[in-house]
């Protein structure tokens, strides 16, 4: 069967572009064509915009018969996660009490992605609020994994996560307050990039918790990711968080390899973790020989607080509260009820207990920068276990345990990246993740790139053959 425009990366996808194999126009046109003829199951999309995706298809195209080409993403179509903000086109957070609200203004990293030429295809779907459970029902249902349409792709970027493995989008923007872009793209085989706090603004994004939310990239390729980072990164003075983002060459460096990196593995909190499955170490442990074989140092290091590092991010959801109180206080019944008791519980921490939990976040902070003064990147598993079927979510609890790979590097604001490290014997995608220091997400996407060109896991898809109900 011959390749389409669907199978390939983003990287592919700009390249024909660019060559002009294909014009932003038919490959828009390719884009929508499989939404529609898959979108009934994988339910990826709350909202496609046809025909704003077609104009500026073709405006792309207009301007690169002048000779002018904007960058990598120059008439590439990519997808967003329907709480960042496009002008004119309902933005819903997965929520009926947005159902119908329309903003006025485009995001910040909506304009990034403009001035860069991309073609926005629509806006996906997530868990509501980013912080409610998978739905596959109702008005706005989570999406279905493609590797196995049974099986969660977990949140709250789900359909980021699921329209950029299914080849519906060349790449696709999420959030991230727990994990949420990180595990999505570890369940559906994806590279998933939560960058500094502070690189990306979150001006034109609906809040889950401002102090730990950050926006990133979920691609099928490293170079995808930092092609994406390379467009939203910079400071906004309506982001106040972002006045000292310092913004790196995240392309020029990628095929930099990984010898004479310093790798510390986390072996105590997350390799020796009792409920980490089987099949995810094994592979993960595989992946670090690998990065071993390539020239990179590993050592065993650990950060004693990480055991209460979980204690320290659960107050912070008092700030989701304060968020709802007053739609809680007045519209309840348009909240989920599997939803509206976990916001709830972010009323009951006090004051005292928000400020435990920054003395706690300080102290872990202190404690990883010491790692960092005698190795260049921590590395461990990127989830708990593969993908699960939504009968076996769990529904209940402030969050789930797995939230421990990767919710207290929400805590620090440092970049995390999940690659793809290899399948289960029953066909389903496992990661590990990389963490770096502050602002230097070049050498994380290097590292993680260093893995991906020895290996060929970021290279398979999923069968759409399987995608019925």
């Amino acid at each position: 069967m011959a390749m389409t425009v669907a199978d390939l990366d983003l990287h592919g996808v700009s390249d024909a572009l660019a060559r002009r194999d294909v014009t932003s126009v038919q490959a828009t046109e390719e884009y929508l064509g499989r939404i529609e003829r898959h979108d009934r199951v994988l339910r990826s999309y709350i909202t496609v915009m046809a025909d704003q995706a077609l104009a500026r298809a073709k405006a792309a195209d207009a301007e690169s018969e002048r000779g002018r080409r904007r960058g990598p993403l120059h008439g590439v179509p990519i997808a967003l996660k329907d709480l960042i903000a496009v002008a004119g086109v309902r933005m819903t957070s997965g929520s009926e009490l947005f159902a119908d609200h329309v903003p006025t203004r485009d995001a910040f990293v909506t304009r990034r992605l403009h001035d860069a030429g991309a073609v926005i295809l629509g806006k996906l779907a997530m868990h509501e609020w980013a912080f409610g459970r998978p739905a596959t029902e109702g008005s706005f249902p989570t999406g279905r994994n493609p590797w196995d349409v049974r099986r969660a792709p977990a949140g709250s970027s789900s359909g980021s996560a699921v329209a950029a493995a299914a080849g519906l989008c060349a790449g696709a923007l999420g959030s991230d307050t727990g994990g949420s872009i990180r595990g999505p793209a570890s369940m559906t085989g994806l590279v998933g990039h939560k960058p500094t706090y502070g690189l990306v603004s979150r001006s034109g994004v609906l809040a889950m918790c401002w102090s730990l939310d950050h926006v990133g990239p979920m691609t099928r390729g490293v170079w995808d990711s930092a092609a994406l980072l390379q467009a939203i990164a910079g400071a906004d003075p309506e982001d106040t968080s972002t006045r000292g983002a310092r913004v790196q060459d995240y392309l020029s460096g990628l095929e930099a390899g990984a010898r004479g990196l310093r790798l510390g593995l986390l072996r105590r909190f997350y390799v020796d973790y009792p409920k980490l499955d089987d099949e995810v170490r094994a592979a993960a442990l595989q992946a670090f020989d690998v990065l071993a074989a390539e020239g990179a140092t590993l050592r065993d290091v650990d950060a004693p607080s990480l055991e209460v590092s979980m204690a320290a991010w659960a107050p912070f959801l008092a700030e989701t509260y304060e968020y709802h109180a007053e739609n809680l206080r007045t519209r309840p019944d348009g909240y989920r009820e599997s939803l509206r008791p976990r916001v709830y519980m972010g009323a009951l921490f006090t004051g005292a207990d928000y400020l435990r939990a920054q003395r706690l976040r300080e102290r872990f902070r202190r404690e990883v920068e010491a790692l960092f003064e005698s190795v260049d990147l921590l590395v461990f598993p990127g989830q708990m276990t593969p993908a699960v079927r939504f009968e076996d979510f769990p529904m209940t609890g402030l969050a789930p345990v797995s939230l421990r790979f990767t919710a207290p590097w929400n805590l620090l604001g440092l970049p995390a990246v999940t690659v793809p490290c290899g399948f289960t014997r029953g066909g389903l995608p496992v990661s590990i993740q990389i963490v770096g220091r502050a602002f230097d997400d070049a050498t994380v996407l290097r590292l993680a790139r260093a893995y991906e060109r020895v290996t060929d896991w970021h290279a398979r898809r999923p069968d759409p053959a399987g995608w019925r109900l």
